[in-house]
């Protein structure tokens, strides 16, 4: 038996980019007990998505679909929007490792195409703009290490270019930075809009419940029973899809672990604060130091900040909490935009994020009809989209091209049990804290 040691995670209203949409109604709690084909745990891209594929490969099974919090608003919702074609902090020194990032490189290819595919077929708008992305640094001395990723992409066939503080002040309205990558290929959206569609698009025979806590499960001859807050639902197979909470259910616990990240968000700028920046089209800042701030610029003239990353309980994180993140935030945003106000942040909020220790994702059959998917490393709307795919197809005893790619990617390593993790990753994130201090 899995019993979860986790508490209730609590629905907050913190988040920017769900607080811009209308608020969703009529949503149902599991209240019954009741058996059916497939049980999918977790209602963010991964789940939502394996549900969508279920759906039209099976549409006379019973599908069912169960979030602890409301569906969609979870790290789904919560992150910085980036569609990523190409991460930077990838530890490539090598050319086995240059290999094990051109796999790593097909994975996110093939999940910006599922996004693309999931948009242009159901017509959704989402903010989608193919803008690129910059990796940046105000540090001097980084521009070897630009230098260095520059010709990896390069080689890659990935079209890029290096630009220095003059330029950068030019498209980013801050002389903040002194060099950056920037790489054509990224892409920009806003995740609660895609995840919201999601929701929306759900087939007729997937049912839906929210707010409603798995609190254990276990094999049960060629049944899983599960066993929510009161309710029993017994399924022929089920697909854990909860990225940051793999390890709390209990999945793959020495190969994931859950880091908490904070982000703010402000105010539209108005248009007297936009000409003090330039008039910057919308863009968005990757750090070239691991531990350094995450920017955008929204279409809508918001400033968004992420530059914090702790290892503590995932489920909640209080508003006089946030706060103190918020005021760490605030000092980022005057570092870079020292002529903004300094009241302009209107959202904080917190989000998970699921890690592995060589940045590989989680993709398999556990054992015979239980099936996962998650840890994505920061690349969950991409990845998360097409692993939900994935292993819909791959639980309904099907194969394909993607997942042979997917099933060709480095594995994750495994992790030592806590106390040791806790400790070792700690001391991992206050070594990056302190090389990254000039960037936050």
């Amino acid at each position: 038996m899995n019993l979860i040691k986790t508490k209730k995670i609590i629905n907050d209203k913190f988040c920017g980019w769900t607080n811009a949409l209308q608020s969703r109604e009529n949503f149902k709690v599991l209240n019954k007990n009741f058996k059916c084909d497939y049980l999918v745990i977790g209602a963010g891209y991964t789940g939502l998505s394996a549900a969508r594929k279920l759906s039209e490969i099976n549409s006379l099974k019973k599908i069912v679909i169960v979030d602890s919090q409301l569906a969609g608003e979870g790290s789904s919702s919560r992150n910085s929007g980036y569609l990523v074609d190409t991460t930077l902090n990838d530890g490539f020194t090598s050319n086995k490792d240059i290999n094990n990032y051109k796999k790593k490189v097909k994975i996110y290819n093939l999940g910006i195409n599922a996004v693309k595919n999931f948009i242009n077929q159901y017509q959704v708008d989402c903010d989608w703009n193919e803008c690129g992305k910059y990796f940046a640094s105000s540090v001097i001395k980084d521009i070897s290490i630009a230098k260095k990723f520059s010709e990896l992409l390069t080689s890659l066939n990935f079209n890029n270019e290096i630009l220095n503080q003059d330029e950068l002040e030019k498209k980013l309205g801050t002389n903040f930075y002194k060099t950056a990558v920037f790489t054509e290929g990224g892409i920009l959206i806003n995740p609660a809009k895609l995840v919201r569609a999601m929701i929306d698009v759900l087939p007729k025979n997937v049912e839906l419940y929210e707010n409603s806590p798995l609190i254990k499960w276990k094999k049960n001859n060629n049944y899983i029973d599960c066993q929510f807050e009161k309710n029993l639902v017994q399924t022929n197979k089920i697909i854990f899809c909860t990225n940051g909470f793999l390890n709390s259910l209990n999945i793959k616990k020495n190969f994931n672990f859950p880091l908490t990240l904070t982000a703010s968000m402000t105010r539209p700028l108005d248009n007297e604060e936009f000409k003090s920046i330039g008039e910057p089209k919308e863009w968005g800042v990757l750090p070239i130091r691991p531990m350094g701030a995450t920017i955008r610029f929204t279409k809508d003239r918001r400033l968004l900040i992420r530059n914090t990353a702790e290892m503590r309980n995932p489920n909640y994180m209080s508003k006089h909490e946030l706060e103190k993140r918020k005021f760490i935030h605030l000092k980022g945003l005057v570092k870079r935009f020292p002529t903004l106000k300094t009241n302009l942040i209107e959202n904080t909020w917190s989000g998970i994020v699921s890690r592995s220790r060589n940045g590989s994702q989680i993709f398999e059959m556990i054992e015979k009809n239980i099936y996962a998917a998650g840890c994505y490393n920061g690349s969950g709307i991409g990845v998360g989209t097409l692993f939900g795919e994935q292993i819909a197809l791959m639980a309904s005893d099907q194969q394909s091209n993607e997942i042979e790619t997917i099933n060709n990617r480095v594995k994750p390593n495994w992790l030592p049990p806590n106390p040791f993790l806790n400790v070792g990753v700690k001391a991992r994130l206050f070594f990056e804290r302190l090389r990254a201090k000039s960037e936050i």
